[in-house]
């Protein structure tokens, strides 16, 4: 837990733009996780372009944001092409996808 700690420390009482916490890299979908409490997850994640999360289902709901780029989200076999500044939500045990189009960054809230 002290390493979900400090990462909210360096970036506490601070204005920030929440794509500039995170970088691409090359062929890969790296993420970093600001917050990881008992109720509630907010991680940034940045995939370069084709990278996915393939198909899973997760305990929670979680709202998937686009801060940068273009994502398709598929839940339960229906694609939503979505860009920045669009947000959707990914229900609670429904199976879903995360795609790249392009290269893009999320912000993603898990609910617990």
């Amino acid at each position: 837990m002290q390493k979900d700690e400090d990462q909210l420390e360096q970036i506490s009482g601070e204005i920030f733009e929440l794509e500039e916490l995170i970088d691409y890299q090359e062929g890969a979908v790296v993420s970093r996780t600001l917050v990881d409490k008992e109720h509630t997850t907010l991680t940034i994640f940045a995939f370069d372009e084709n990278q996915t999360l393939s198909e899973h289902t997760a305990p929670h709901d979680a709202l998937l944001q686009v801060i940068d780029g273009e994502a398709r989200v598929i839940i339960e076999g229906e694609e939503y092409d979505l860009e920045e500044g669009e947000t959707i939500v990914m229900p609670a045990e429904k199976p879903h996808a995360v795609e790249a189009i392009s290269k893009f960054k999320m912000f993603l809230t898990m609910v617990r």
